[in-house]
C-alpha cells in the first residue's frame, strides 16, 4: 500500500556567489534547521535522510547533518549531476510513500567555484562521453567550447535553425526571469533587465547567446521534510502541500541516435517523466498554473516548455511572445527567478524549487504569489542523465 506524502517543512539559505558563502557543511546544516523550524518538528523524529550534492567529498551529507544532530539514522548521499537535489527528494518521497518510513529528510547543498562547470577527473573517460560524442556528430566545431555551453547553446541553435526561433526570444526569457527575481529576497541577481539589455550583454556565442542567458554558478543549501499522513496527524503537522505524483527518467537510445542537440540535452527525459506524472495524477499540462523548471540556460527553458507539454514542439517562441510564461499568461514559469537569477548550486537547486512551490501552494509567496494555485509542477534536469518531474497539490 502506498501512503500519501506531505511536504511539512522547507528551508533555504540565501544563495551567494562563489567565495561569498559559508561552507557547504554550514549551508546544508542551516537549510535543515530552517526546514525543521518551518515544520515545527524535532530533528530526532527524522527517520532517514538523503543528501544531494555534486562537488562535495565523500559522506559530506553526514558532515552537514551531524551539525544538526547525531541520531544514528541512515544518511544516503546522492550525486546525480544537476538533478541531485530532486533525486534526494525522489528517494525521500519513495521511502515515505512505500511505508518504509514515516518521516524523511531531503537536503542539498553546493559550494561552487567560479566559471564554467568542469570535471575534476582528467585521467578517465568523462561521465558524459556519450553525450559529447553524439554532439560532435552534429556540431564538431564546438569541441573547444565549455561543455554546458556547447550542449545547451547548440540545442538552442538547433531550435533556431529548425523552427526560426530568434535570439531575442531567449533574451526575453532572461528578462522575464529578472522581473520575477526582483521579488525574491533569496535570489542572487535581483536587478531587472530588459530584452535589449540581455542582447547588449557580452557575447559568448555570436548569434546564439550572451552571458546573461546562462545561469551563474552560485553556492547554497535547501531542504524539505516529507511525512506520511498518519505521522502528520500524530504530531499535529500541516498537510496543505502534498506530492501528488513524481517520476524520474533517464535517457533512451533516441537521445543519441539520430544525433540531435535538442535530444542530447534531455528533452526526451523531460517529456517521459512529465507524461508519467500527468497520467498518474489524472491531469494535463493545461491544468498547471505555476512551474519551477530547469532554466540553466534561457535556451533550455524554451525547450522545456515543449518537453512539459505547455506548448507544441516548435511553438516555444510563440509561447514566449504571447506572454504565456509569466503572470497573466498560461503558466507562471519560475516565479522565484529560476536558475538564471537565483543561480545554480547544483545539489540545492531541486530542493530550492520545492521550497518555492511549497510557498506558492501555501499562499505565502508574498509578492511572487500566483493567484489560485492548486497544482504546482517542478522540473529538474541532470545531463548524463536524470530528469525529475514532481507534481505538488494542496493537501
Amino acid at each position: 500500500m502506498s501512503q500519501k506524502t506531505y511536504v511539512v517543512g522547507v528551508g533555504m539559505v540565501p544563495f551567494a556567489k562563489p567565495g561569498a558563502s559559508k561552507s557547504y557543511i554550514e549551508m546544508g546544516a542551516e537549510a535543515v534547521r530552517l526546514a525543521l523550524k518551518d515544520a515545527g518538528l524535532d530533528f530526532r523524529l527524522i527517520q532517514q535522510a538523503y543528501a544531494g550534492y555534486v562537488y562535495g567529498d565523500s559522506t559530506c551529507g553526514q558532515s552537514a547533518l551531524y551539525e544538526v544532530g547525531m541520531t544514528g539514522i541512515p544518511v544516503i548521499n546522492v550525486n546525480n549531476n544537476c538533478a541531485s537535489g530532486s533525486t534526494a527528494l525522489f528517494l525521500a518521497r519513495q521511502a515515505v510513500e512505500s511505508g518504509a518510513v514515516d518521516c524523511a529528510l531531503a537536503f542539498g547543498f553546493e559550494e561552487m567555484q567560479p566559471g564554467a562547470l568542469k570535471s575534476f577527473w582528467t585521467d578517465r573517460e568523462p561521465t558524459m562521453g556519450k553525450s559529447y560524442r553524439a554532439a560532435s556528430k552534429v556540431f564538431p566545431e564546438g569541441a573547444g567550447m565549455p561543455g554546458a555551453l556547447m550542449l545547451f547553446g547548440g540545442a538552442g541553435r538547433e531550435h533556431m535553425q529548425k523552427y526560426g526561433t530568434k535570439m531575442e526570444t531567449f533574451a526575453a526569457i532572461r528578462a522575464k526571469a529578472s522581473r520575477h527575481a526582483a521579488n525574491n529576497p533569496l535570489a542572487v541577481f535581483r536587478k531587472v533587465v530588459t530584452t535589449e539589455d540581455v542582447m547588449a550583454d557580452q557575447v559568448v556565442w555570436e548569434g546564439v547567446m550572451t552571458r546573461l542567458m546562462a545561469c551563474p554558478p552560485t553556492c547554497g543549501g535547501a531542504a524539505a521534510i516529507l511525512v506520511s499522513e498518519r505521522f502528520a496527524r500524530k504530531h499535529g503537522l500541516r498537510t496543505d502541500v502534498a506530492i501528488l505524483a513524481q517520476a524520474m527518467a533517464t535517457d533512451t537510445p533516441d537521445a543519441y541516435e539520430p544525433p540531435s542537440m535538442i535530444s542530447v540535452v534531455g528533452t526526451g527525459m523531460t517529456h517521459a517523466a512529465a507524461q508519467q506524472v500527468y497520467e498518474k495524477a489524472g491531469v494535463g499540462p493545461e491544468d498547471i498554473r505555476v512551474c519551477e523548471l530547469h532554466d540553466c540556460f534561457a535556451h533550455n527553458e524554451l525547450l522545456t516548455y515543449e518537453g512539459l507539454g505547455f506548448c507544441a514542439v516548435g511553438e516555444g517562441e510563440k509561447f514566449v511572445l504571447d506572454g504565456d510564461n509569466t503572470y497573466g499568461g498560461q503558466v507562471v514559469v519560475n516565479p522565484s527567478g529560476g536558475l538564471l537569477s537565483k543561480g545554480h548550486p547544483l545539489g540545492a537547486t531541486g530542493l530550492a524549487q520545492c521550497y518555492e512551490l511549497s510557498h506558492q501552494l501555501r499562499g505565502t509567496a508574498e509578492a511572487r504569489q500566483v493567484e489560485g494555485v492548486k497544482l504546482a509542477l517542478q522540473h529538474n534536469l541532470g545531463l548524463g542523465g536524470a530528469g525529475v518531474v514532481t507534481l505538488y497539490g494542496r493537501g
